[in-house]
């Protein structure tokens, strides 16, 4: 049912498309008044970036929120909500999509690969703890919230190296389903190359 509810709410909602440096972006303005920008790989379809924007009490724009993809750059100095790290040497989250797996890369992190713990919680959130209490972060999974899928310990895979912790989530086959659905929406929206078109960006 959340997945069917999600699709409808793309599927409502006001669509422009541009094609730029091999990048399919599509900006969607929901029935809400959220705005929320994907951009895809031209070659493999795959979501390289997603940023959200909502109006704030006084229905101005607020700041671009970064799901997938790099955060923001921090244009002022200052610290944002999107990812951007506190110091050159704070740990931070990023993360990718594949075809086949939802990626969280925590950067930062200098510790060998057996001292960390990465579990699936019945919030349906992935916790990740180190046995020195170095470090623990909480990752939301808002793409297995849209197609209300629980999360399963089994699909979850880790490594550790440059300094990075790398968790890659095995996606289930109804999210590789809801994400094809939703790129046949993306593929309809007449969509211009660059030049031909302004469309709106994060």
């Amino acid at each position: 049912m959340a997945a069917e509810m999600w699709l409808k709410t793309l599927q409502d909602a006001k669509k422009t498309a541009i094609i730029q440096n091999g990048t399919r972006k599509v900006h969607f303005l929901l029935n809400d008044g959220r705005e929320l920008v994907e951009e895809y790989n031209t070659t493999t379809n795959v979501v390289t970036r997603r940023a959200w924007r909502v109006k704030d009490k006084l229905g101005k724009n607020g700041e671009w929120n970064v799901e997938i993809g790099d955060p923001e750059p921090n244009q002022n100095g200052s610290i944002d909500t999107a990812g951007i790290q506190e110091s050159p040497t704070s740990p931070f989250v990023t993360r990718r999509i594949t075809r086949i797996s939802l990626e969280w890369r925590i950067r930062n992190l200098p510790y060998s690969k057996d001292v960390y713990s990465v579990t699936a919680e019945d919030d349906g959130t992935i916790t990740v703890r180190t046995t020195n209490k170095k470090y623990y972060k909480k990752l939301s999974i808002p793409d297995l919230d849209r197609c209300g899928v629980k999360i399963e310990q089994e699909r979850i895979n880790f490594t550790h190296q440059h300094n990075t912790l790398i968790i890659t989530y095995k996606k289930p086959p109804a999210l590789i389903d809801l994400e094809n659905k939703i790129f046949q929406e993306v593929s309809k929206v007449q969509t211009r190359k660059e030049g031909e078109v302004q469309c709106p960006t994060s």
